[in-house]
């Protein structure tokens, strides 16, 4: 079957909340169930963030989350935040197929810039990334803004 991509629909929660769940448990993160309700009414609002899924026979096998952003020196970004495929999906080109189609979109937009970030030993995740897309060398900070 046809790897299909499209937005999220009203249909889709069920779908995506184990995919955003084990998206958020590879990164150590943790959230409250009114936490992913919240998310998932802002990504299926799709004003400002958007929202994929991948399908394949009508089930849905990877997601991906990103919005558009202004920059100080040019024209807006895209940031893929998220980005995830089932385990047992994972090597059959649903992540390439997320990120291609993310990209077809910051083209459309002409924004000077299309990027995520991923951890340093997300080993199989960058070898894609190194395929696909060209590593700058920077690395990230974080600012710890409130307790916990």
């Amino acid at each position: 079957m046809p790897l299909e991509i499209s937005p999220f629909t009203a249909a889709d929660r069920a779908g995506w909340e184990p995919l955003a769940r084990g998206y958020k448990a590879f990164y150590r993160t943790e959230h409250t169930d009114a936490q992913y309700e919240a998310t998932w009414q802002r990504l299926l609002a799709g004003t400002q963030l958007i929202g994929l899924a991948a399908r394949r026979d009508g089930r849905m096998l990877g997601i991906a989350h990103a919005f558009f952003h202004p920059t100080v020196w040019a024209s807006d970004a895209l940031y893929l935040q998220d980005l995830f495929v089932d385990e047992a999906a994972r090597g059959q080109g649903i992540a390439a197929a997320l990120i291609e189609v993310l990209a077809g979109r910051a083209r459309a937009a002409n924004v000077s810039r299309y990027y995520w970030n991923t951890h340093h030993e997300n080993a199989r995740a960058r070898a894609l990334y190194d395929r696909v897309a060209r590593w700058h060398g920077f690395i990230r900070y974080d600012v710890a803004l409130n307790a916990g």
